[in-house]
């Protein structure tokens, strides 16, 4: 069997083809490069005027075409709800077209299990950050339970608030961990750690306030000594407390290096294998394709009435068959 997966709930429009081995056929990625933050109408135009030549692009990097393709995947949510409807109509009509089976995929989901395949992790406590997510999860009873998560703001989503206030093109934060190297002075800052959840906004508005009379490398040194402090912190409260025996850290934010840093160091002091997918942390479409061949094998099945777009679709709300 060979998928097809469409990914679009931000700013990256992502096609990956893979076959019934898991095996990656084709990655291509389009990535919407807006002058401050993300506008939803304006990512959904982009998306919308790069589908065809997208798609072309991956079918001809895997040497196919359609009349080789059995499954077509989507990210039917959670993100930008303009985003999302043009991803959903392009997989519908693609289906219909072709007469394809479709899949509407859970899109937090699909990070978790392109992490667990490219990581070889079984069964990992997870530490999902992204620019609207930010959760520890584990399997339990066929749902990844949240163990903790951000009460107010994501962590890619301050990191990105924080950059603009600064004035640092989106995304801010590859150049908020460029600059940060460059830091010589912890500057305290607020943090909010209640058991396992966390809260970012505090510690935004002190960044943003303290900018002003600071080097920006010091701030964005301490901004992110803080912010990722306390995400070890949750997440290590949580392996303690599940005994866990893997940790896998995934979502855009995870392919910072001192964020993997302080995670490798707190997993192997509790003898726990440590796993981030090196290349697959941000939004791609093969990670779709995988998560929709996985529902595919485990025997779900959806037709169109079952495709409507999920803006706030949780990571808890999704039965895990195929594990």
């Amino acid at each position: 069997m060979i998928a097809l997966g469409i990914e679009g709930t931000a700013h990256t429009l992502g096609i990956g083809i893979l076959n019934s081995n898991h095996e990656i056929l084709a990655d291509i990625r389009k990535i919407y490069q807006p002058t401050g933050g993300i506008h939803p109408r304006e990512a959904s135009q982009f998306m919308s005027e790069n589908m065809d030549s997208a798609i072309d692009s991956a079918l001809e990097e895997a040497g196919l075409n359609f009349g080789d393709i059995d499954l077509i995947s989507f990210s039917q949510g959670p993100g930008m709800g303009p985003c999302l409807r043009t991803v959903a109509t392009a997989a519908r009509t693609l289906s219909l077209h072709y007469k394809i089976p479709i899949l509407g995929v859970n899109h937090c989901v699909a990070h978790i299990e392109i992490g667990r395949e490219l990581c070889k992790l079984r069964d990992p406590l997870i530490l999902y950050v992204s620019g609207g997510n930010t959760q520890i999860l584990k399997l339990k009873d066929k749902y990844y339970r949240v163990f903790g998560e951000t009460l107010d703001i994501g962590i890619g989503n301050m990191l990105d608030k924080f950059g603009r206030e600064i004035g640092l093109k989106h995304p801010a934060g590859p150049r908020i961990e460029r600059l940060a190297r460059n830091g010589r002075r912890y500057i305290e800052l607020p943090y909010v750690v209640k058991g396992t959840d966390l809260s970012f906004s505090g510690l935004l508005t002190s960044a943003i306030q303290k900018s002003r009379n600071n080097s920006l490398e010091d701030i964005c040194f301490s901004i992110q000594e803080t912010a990722f402090a306390m995400l070890t912190e949750v997440t290590e409260r949580a392996l303690a407390h599940l005994k866990a025996e893997e940790v896998l850290l995934t979502g855009g934010v995870g392919n910072n290096l001192r964020l993997q840093e302080m995670l490798r160091v707190m997993s192997a002091e509790h003898k726990a294998r440590f796993g981030v997918p090196k290349n697959y942390c941000n939004d791609n479409g093969v990670m779709i394709a995988l998560l929709g061949l996985l529902m595919h094998e485990s025997g779900i099945r959806q037709n169109i009435n079952d495709t409507e777009v999920k803006q706030r679709f949780r990571t808890d709300e999704v039965e895990i068959e195929w594990r």
